[in-house]
């Protein structure tokens, strides 16, 4: 299965405080249990090792009320 597992790095816009960065992880998690995240609230980055497509992962943020853009992947 981790054969899937490709690395992403998003830029998340709205991540201004611990708060917002533990409800990125929680909405993350909620597409891919699995994932693996590290969040850069500084810098409003987040890389993730998923097997889910980085438009699933924008999309789920955007549910969560931030604005996410593949940076790679």
């Amino acid at each position: 299965m981790d054969a899937r597992r490709v690395d992403l790095l998003m830029q998340v816009d709205g991540m201004t405080c611990d708060g917002c960065a533990e409800a990125v992880r929680k909405a993350i998690l909620r597409i891919d249990p699995e994932a693996h995240i590290a969040v850069d609230r500084d810098h409003g980055r987040v890389a993730i090792t998923t097997d889910a497509q980085s438009l699933t992962i924008a999309e789920a943020l955007d549910q969560a009320g931030y604005t996410a853009t593949a940076m790679s992947g």
